[in-house]
């Protein structure tokens, strides 16, 4: 994005935008998460889940929350949520 606005700005061309789905996960509840994930190495898509859906799900969760609010209040997060174990509906939907 900031390349584009400098170029906007040197009123150069803009390089194409190129649009990559790289997968989708999708919790069902606490222990149950599926995936499909787009293979660049295979070509193929792979279809993914349980643990190690659920490992991928909590880590991509996780680095959006660092985005948004970054590693203090995430880190202080996470562990009041280990020590309270709040009951909370574990199915995201948006």
């Amino acid at each position: 994005m900031v390349k584009q606005i400098q170029s906007r700005l040197r009123h150069t061309p803009l390089t194409q935008w190129r649009y990559r789905d790289f997968g989708s996960l999708v919790s069902l509840g606490e222990y149950s998460v599926v995936g499909n994930l787009m293979g660049t190495l295979t070509g193929r898509n792979l279809w993914i889940e349980g643990w190690f859906a659920r490992m991928m799900y909590v880590s991509l969760y996780k680095m959006h929350e660092l985005a948004l609010h970054g590693f203090w209040k995430v880190s202080l997060d996470t562990a009041a949520r280990m020590i309270t174990r709040r009951t909370e509906p574990h199915v995201k939907l948006h």
